[in-house]
């Protein structure tokens, strides 16, 4: 990747590094309609990376290099975090304890959020949805951590974040902590490449790391969730000049 030209999109268009990570200040945007993902980059001066960065997210995950793609060592807690419904998707704020280490730089996870479908996609194909985890480092960098969800058998951790997720825009609390490691598959082969945010401002700040393997949750709790969030996706972008990296 050029790296000179990616640390010029990201001093200009950086992506604040707080609870509104899933929620970029600025102009009203969409999934779909007025204000959609294809014109997001016109909506305001601060999404401009959305129409014009070359490194933008989320990709099709197909025909990737097999390499060493590095260590990734998760350190997530239990927490009962709050849920946020903040119009665009749930998000549970955690309260820092929570820490992940790539490449052996550290890393505090701050949020973790959901899509319905997925936003990646493996060779074309998109799960019923995906969970992010977003990292920031003490310099802004982000690393999101993806894992693709399909309908099966019942997930106690997103079933209790579906029973007191808020059904309208604001915030509610769990009654008992959650461990965000059981959203992590059991085979641990995943893919690695730079890219964005995936709402606006689609700041190229980003080291992504997604499973390859998705989890189950009860469809239910799907239903539940496509009946806030219909579709809250954004469109595959071109993977361009970057590596799709995949290790175990």
């Amino acid at each position: 990747m050029n790296l000179n030209r990616r640390g010029l999109l990201a001093g200009l268009l950086a992506c604040p590094v707080c609870a509104g990570l899933a929620r970029a200040e600025g102009a009203h945007w969409a999934y779909e309609g007025h204000g959609g993902a294809d014109e997001w980059g016109k909506l305001d001066s601060k999404f401009q990376a959305c129409a014009v960065g070359a490194e933008q997210s989320p990709i099709d995950l197909k025909k990737a290099t097999k390499a060493d793609i590095g260590t990734l060592k998760i350190g997530w807690t239990p927490e009962a975090n709050k849920i946020v419904n903040n119009g665009h998707t749930i998000q549970l704020n955690v309260a820092g304890a929570s820490t992940a280490q790539l490449d052996g730089e550290a890393f505090v996870l701050k949020q973790y959020h959901f899509h319905t479908p997925s936003e990646h996609a493996l060779s074309g194909a998109r799960t019923d949805m995906e969970v992010h985890f977003v990292h920031a480092n003490a310099a802004g960098k982000l690393a999101v951590v993806g894992v693709f969800m399909k309908s099966g058998a019942a997930h106690k951790g997103f079933s209790a974040i579906m029973a007191a997720a808020p059904k309208a825009e604001g915030e509610a609390a769990l009654a008992a902590a959650i461990d965000p490691k059981s959203f992590l598959p059991k085979t641990k082969a995943r893919f690695r490449y730079e890219g964005s945010l995936t709402t606006p401002p689609c700041s190229e700040i980003v080291d992504w790391n997604v499973f390859e393997q998705p989890v189950e949750v009860a469809e239910n709790d799907i239903r539940a969730f496509v009946n806030l969030f219909p579709m809250n996706a954004r469109p595959l972008q071109a993977i361009g000049r970057r590596f799709l990296l995949k290790g175990v």
